[in-house]
């Protein structure tokens, strides 16, 4: 009941390790090893050994009861579920050796590039705000200016129309910044901007490449909720958007 092509075919391998062998369907078409011999005897098909085809022909099938039918369905989903009980804690242990293996392996991987990474954003950080800061001391400087030349130097009738044009440019710069970033000039965005400007720039420096770390970080993530899935055995069976975290 529980037996697939696969393991005809590993069985017919143990009686001759030399043997090479396959299933197909009657039309020629190969058959999944995951296929239970229960379905494949449903319908004729052709078994290959070393290049040898041998046409099997599918038994009768007795009509039963549906009541008989039931029984032998539930005695089916008992035995597997009893094969499930025997085999699937070993398997269990084995995968998440495996797994946990994978993640050190992972962890040591990233561990270098981790540290450069944490260098690079502090750098990149220290820019930032430092060109942050160099931004509201020229605004600071500029308004000291205006206001300099308006009460002390000329008068607000000669300094109306040069406020007008600097902030007409300032416009302009606006503007300017959305066609070349396709985005608006918000300050966090623009912060954010510079900030992976400065952090790419000293990535090249360092040769720190961003592409691996991203994949390696994908890896590590997926090999994390694996183990979690696989410690949570009830969520085995389930989708994967049915176990996702709400937010």
């Amino acid at each position: 009941m529980l037996m697939s092509v696969g393991d005809l075919i590993g069985d017919l391998q143990k009686e001759d390790p030399g043997a090479t062998a396959s299933v197909l369907s009657k039309d020629g078409e190969r058959i999944a090893n995951s296929t239970l011999i229960d379905a494949l005897l449903d319908k004729d098909f052709q078994l290959v050994i070393n290049n040898a085809v041998y046409n099997i022909c599918a038994p009768e099938r007795v009509c039963a009861s549906a009541e008989h039918a039931m029984e032998l369905e539930d005695m089916k989903h008992v035995v597997h579920l009893l094969h499930t009980a025997l085999h699937q804690p070993e398997h269990q242990l084995l995968k998440e050796r495996e797994l946990l293996e994978k993640l050190d392996n992972l962890k040591q991987e990233l561990s270098p590039l981790e540290k450069m990474k944490a260098d690079l954003s502090g750098k990149a950080d220290f820019q930032t705000s430092r060109a942050l800061y160099v931004g509201l001391a020229l605004l600071s400087v500029q308004g000291g200016a205006l206001a300099w030349l308006t009460w002390w130097v000329y008068s607000w009738d000669v300094m109306e129309p040069v406020t007008y044009f600097i902030t007409y440019s300032t416009s302009m710069a606006a503007f300017a910044y959305y066609i070349l970033t396709k985005q608006d000039y918000v300050y966090p965005d623009a912060q954010d901007r510079q900030f992976l400007r400065y952090f790419y720039k000293g990535a090249r420096k360092k040769r720190f490449n961003v592409e691996k770390y991203n994949e390696l970080k994908d890896k590590l993530a997926q090999v994390e909720e694996d183990l979690r899935r696989l410690r949570y055995p009830t969520q085995l069976q389930l989708p994967i958007e049915q176990i996702q975290p709400k937010p």
